[in-house]
């Protein structure tokens, strides 16, 4: 009896075993086939099937020598480096952050304030060498040095430093970026050193050869999650054609990796980007911002912007900006309002530079001609504003012609003809000559401008626009303006793009486009004269070139503070003009903000205008006229 009770109990317990193996079988079952179907499904494609994503090449942007006819590459794509590294392999943490330190140019001494250092997480990277990491890996940023606009460029360097030697002391850290876009010749003096814990992982990444012409037209590409996006300038506006189209490669693979189905292989081809060849003309460009930041050193202004136009097609032969920024460095600017190009996003009150375009739209008119007479009693009493409106200089001279109201620059003379012209009539020009719209350009991004107050209908609003305050243009604008009366009165589109070459070879030329005249050619010519008269007789002698007619107006706008009155002493200063007379081959727009040595655009942009005018004339090889 008892031996079988034993038995019983045995077979129960074994029966019991059994079942709840099945139900653990069961739900094992479940849990796999249907709960995590879509992991396990994964997993197992990923073990018998290969998809490689294949990046295309960020096209080339070039410019032009025009002298020689020869293209350059301004930006390009490069292999580069990024270089990162295993503190638990380095085994002398000083050494090796005092040797890359002075390989990437940084002070080697000890300051106590530490950046913060914006980091991908390290599980990412581990265990991970060179050889390992593939291209489409999450790609660290570089570490951002949080520098204050006190700290001198020498600190800095120290905050390199100690950052790095402190981060390589982590002794459970297998992760840390060091800096990306290594030259070539920085990874092999890297790489010569052979310190334990030091990688360098070579990606591609945008190179600038031609750096010197400025960050502001060509803009920069940023790392995003999506990857390569461009942004601002060039960049930013052709961020599709340039980045072209990634292809992929997906097919089933084997045990050790090899294609096991033939016929069965799903592929699609990268498609690289398109090159672009620009209008602007490397040497000029080259010289003009030069030039622009040698002005905006000395004059003490805060900033400035020149832009240089070839008349009769609209070519964009030269665009600068201060302060600049590096493209290969964008993310050590202060602010964002950095990366504006401030010619074409940053429209300010013009001042007496504006004058000739509404003289140019009363000769038009056929309502003044060059002698036609004003008597200046030194102020204009306006509809709608309680006190008159006087000339800078606080005169009154009498009898002049509109050659010297140009040459005086004077404010009073400029209402005379606004009335005479009519201000509706006045606003009607100003509109064809592009002011209040966007110009269009192939950059990213633009502004237009206000001219809204014209549309009050009151008399005040007609009377300062006259004399260029109470609207706004930007420097291109303004240029194009003066580009209208340098062309015999033909307005012309502005564009930067002198062709695209896409991935194939295909060829698009930009084909210059007229939008409409604007002037008689009379009306062009005889204003063109009378700026000749303003450089050689009134205020913009600085401007003029030896042996040449040159054409041109300055002016000196006040600039309105926040309660909205004019503030003494704070200005644009800008010049505008172009020649030779003859046959105008350059329209050149200089504006600067707030210069401090002298508030009159007469004793700052001017002088800019002068130089680079010379310059231009030197690389056009244009002969002397006179």
């Amino acid at each position: 009896m008892r031996k079988s009770s034993v038995h019983r109990t045995r077979l129960l317990t074994v029966k019991i075993g059994l079942l709840l193996s099945g139900v653990l079988l069961g739900a094992r079952l479940f849990h796999v086939q249907i709960v995590n179907a879509a992991f396990y499904d994964t997993l197992s494609q990923n073990q018998h099937q290969l998809y490689e994503e294949l990046h295309a090449t960020r096209g080339t942007i070039f410019v032009r020598d025009h002298k020689t006819g020869r293209i350059y590459p301004a930006v390009t794509s490069e292999e580069t480096g990024f270089l990162y590294a295993d503190p638990r392999e380095v085994i002398d943490p000083h050494y090796a952050a005092a040797r890359i330190s002075e390989l990437l140019g940084y002070d080697v001494r000890s300051n106590t304030e530490k950046p913060e250092v914006e980091e991908v997480p390290a599980s990412l990277f581990e265990g991970v060498r060179e050889s390992e990491v593939q291209e489409d890996d999450a790609a660290p940023l570089e570490p951002q040095l949080h520098e204050t606009s006190t700290e001198s460029e020498e600190t800095v360097d120290y905050v390199f430093f100690d950052s790095l030697f402190e981060r390589l002391q982590k002794n459970d850290d297998p992760y840390e970026p060091i800096k990306r876009h290594l030259s070539g010749k920085q990874i092999e003096a890297i790489l010569a050193l052979q310190i334990p814990g030091i990688y360098v992982l070579h990606e591609e990444g945008r190179g600038y050869p031609e750096e010197q012409l400025g960050g502001h037209v060509f803009g920069f590409v940023r790392e995003t999650d999506a990857g390569e996006v461009g942004q601002y300038g060039i960049e930013g506006y052709f961020d599709e054609f340039l980045s072209g189209e990634d292809g992929f490669l997906n097919m089933p693979v084997g045990a050790g990796g090899t294609w096991t189905q033939p016929g069965t292989r799903d592929f699609g081809a990268a498609i690289d980007g398109g090159d672009l060849v620009l209008t602007i003309d490397r040497s000029i460009q080259y010289t003009a911002c030069s030039a622009l930041k040698n002005g905006i050193d000395r004059y003490q202004a805060d900033g400035g912007s020149l832009v240089v136009l070839e008349p009769e097609t609209g070519r964009v032969l030269a665009m600068c900006n201060g302060p600049d920024f590096s493209p290969s460095d964008f993310a050590s600017a202060e602010t964002v309002s950095a990366y504006n190009n401030t010619s074409i996003f940053s429209p300010y009150e013009p001042g007496s530079v504006f004058k000739p375009i509404v003289m140019a739209a009363a000769l038009d008119r056929g309502i003044v001609h060059k002698d036609s007479l004003y008597n200046d009693m030194g102020e204009e009493w306006v509809a709608g504003h309680p006190k008159p409106i006087r000339n800078s200089d606080l005169k009154a001279n009498g009898i002049v012609t509109m050659v010297e109201i140009l040459e005086k620059s004077l404010n009073t003379g400029m209402i005379d003809v606004m009335r005479r012209l009519g201000g509706e009539v006045m606003s009607d020009y100003i509109r064809r000559f592009g002011f209040g719209e966007l110009t269009g350009v192939e950059l990213d991004v633009e502004a237009a401008g206000t001219i809204s107050s014209l549309e009050s209908g009151g008399e005040i609003y007609y009377a300062t626009a006259s004399y260029g305050q109470g609207i706004t243009s930007t420097v291109l604008q303004l240029a194009n303006a003066y580009a209208t009366i340098a062309n015999d009165g033909i307005r012309m589109k502005p564009y930067i793009v002198e062709s695209r070459i896409d991935s194939s070879g295909g060829v698009m030329e930009t084909i210059p486009e007229q939008m409409g005249r604007v002037l008689s050619s009379s009306a062009a010519t005889t204003v063109g004269a009378m700026m000749v008269s303003v450089v050689e007789h009134g205020h913009a002698g600085a401007a003029g070139v030896d042996g040449y007619y040159i054409a041109g107006k300055t002016g000196t706008a006040q600039v309105a503070g926040s309660d909205g009155r004019y503030q003494d002493g704070v200005t644009h200063a800008s010049f505008a003009g172009y020649g030779p007379i003859e046959d105008p081959k350059f329209v050149m727009v200089i504006m600067l903000d707030y210069p401090k040595t002298s508030p009159w655009a007469a004793d700052t942009a001017a002088p800019i205008f002068g130089t680079v005018a010379k310059d231009i004339l030197r690389i056009l090889e244009i002969p002397p006229t006179r």
